[in-house]
């Protein structure tokens, strides 16, 4: 008997130590982009979990109401890990040329259904209109953004360029869709709200970035959007309004990135630079959030890098096309946390800007014109160490 125990203690051991080499250790809370933030109740880890399971668990196809056009088949696949997008996701708008106009949607879009079900041909950019390709951000953190009042935002504003540094910055003010839900942080003008989510900060509420994603990249309709876009005919809800709701509180309440290498000599270096050369001065870093409906959005400060304002970029980035009260060459400032994670879920490889063209964090950089431009001369003036110590302090965000 003794020698069976003995036997088996042994067994038991190995096995342990063979599963310790087989499986690798978790990753660091800082090296993922997932997972809740602090101080959910038990009731919003429920809700949570339910979107997180919606958003990145349930895939679309012809049996539960998939197109008939598409660009992916779920939300995960968009933003996996809830990252980045690659190449292969890549949206493309079309149709507004000019600020405060609708585009023509008698040609089609405002998105192109690039994929469609079988039996269906797959939409057809129409010649001559103007487009732009925008390549999945990602969606952590978006609750402590979408919790800041609009006259945060405004005490950014500096459309006139009064203080002389070159950098200007508006809102983008949108028209609200009829289910839009205004709140106390809402600052209307003459019926419009300041818009703070997408390329060209377009949505003005997780609510409406939600709603648009599941009808214009699945073709998904609902209660909020009941129009097909493809026949532009209105059919019954393909998702509910329960499900509609858990992905949005899941966005709203998904943690904020967690920097990396914070006490780095070098990283304090390029952290240094990043404000000496005014990069600070549309990547804001910090913010504080009021209070907010979800406690543990309330009274939250935070460092997403981005004042949600639009700003000039040059003709480098001026595509000739819009959304919104946005100039063609204006892009909202994109928040620069979770910037070194983007390979994670990028195939590997960085694919920045609006739409995936710059394949580094110098590239993207170069790319700046516009009211960047100072900041951009600036870095390309600096030592080969200050670059790379920039280069390491965008790569621990």
């Amino acid at each position: 008997m003794n020698k069976i125990i003995i036997y088996l203690s042994i067994v038991t051991f190995v096995l342990a130590i063979s599963c310790e080499e087989i499986i690798p250790a978790a990753p660091a809370e800082n090296e993922l982009l997932d997972g809740p933030t602090e101080g959910l109740s038990h009731a919003e880890q429920r809700q949570f979990l339910d979107g997180d399971i919606a958003f990145n668990d349930e895939v679309f196809s012809v049996e539960n109401g998939l197109g008939p056009g598409f660009v992916a088949t779920s939300c995960g696949s968009c933003h996996a890990g809830d990252g980045k997008g690659h190449p292969f996701t890549t949206l493309t708008r079309f149709g507004q040329s000019l600020p405060n106009t609708l585009p023509d949607l008698s040609i089609g879009g405002p998105q192109l259904q690039n994929r469609a079900i079988p039996g269906f041909e797959p939409e057809k950019l129409p010649d001559g209109v103007p487009f732009m390709k925008f390549t999945p951000p990602a969606v952590t953190g978006l609750g402590f953004l979408a919790a800041l009042s609009d006259q945060q935002i405004l005490q950014n504003v500096d459309s006139l360029d009064d203080d002389g540094d070159g950098i200007s910055g508006k809102p983008n003010y949108i028209t609200p869709p009829d289910y839009f839900e205004q709140k106390s942080i809402h600052q209307p003008v003459n019926g419009k709200i300041i818009g703070r989510f997408g390329k060209k900060a377009a949505a003005i509420d997780l609510l409406q970035q939600t709603v648009g994603a599941y009808n214009q990249d699945m073709g998904i309709t609902s209660t909020f959007e009941p129009i097909d876009p493809y026949s532009q005919l209105s059919t019954d809800p393909e998702v509910s309004d329960q499900t509609i709701r858990d992905v949005v509180f899941y966005l709203r309440t998904l943690k904020a990135p967690i920097p990396r290498s914070e006490e780095n000599t070098v990283v304090l270096q390029g952290k240094s630079i990043f404000t000496e050369i005014q990069c600070a001065s549309c990547h804001i870093p910090e913010w504080t959030t009021p209070e907010s409906d979800i406690e543990a959005l309330s009274n939250r400060t935070f460092y997403p890098y981005t004042d949600l304002l639009l700003h000039d970029m040059g003709l480098g980035l001026d595509d000739g096309a819009t959304e919104g009260s946005a100039e063609t060459y204006e892009w909202r400032t994109p928040p620069l946390w979770g910037l070194g994670l983007s390979p994670n879920s990028q195939g590997g490889s960085f694919f920045l800007m609006h739409d995936g063209r710059a394949a580094s964090i110098e590239e993207a950089i170069l790319l700046h014109g516009g009211e960047a431009d100072n900041s951009k001369n600036q870095f390309v003036s600096l030592s080969e160490d200050d670059k790379e110590a920039l280069i390491k302090f965008l790569k621990s965000l």
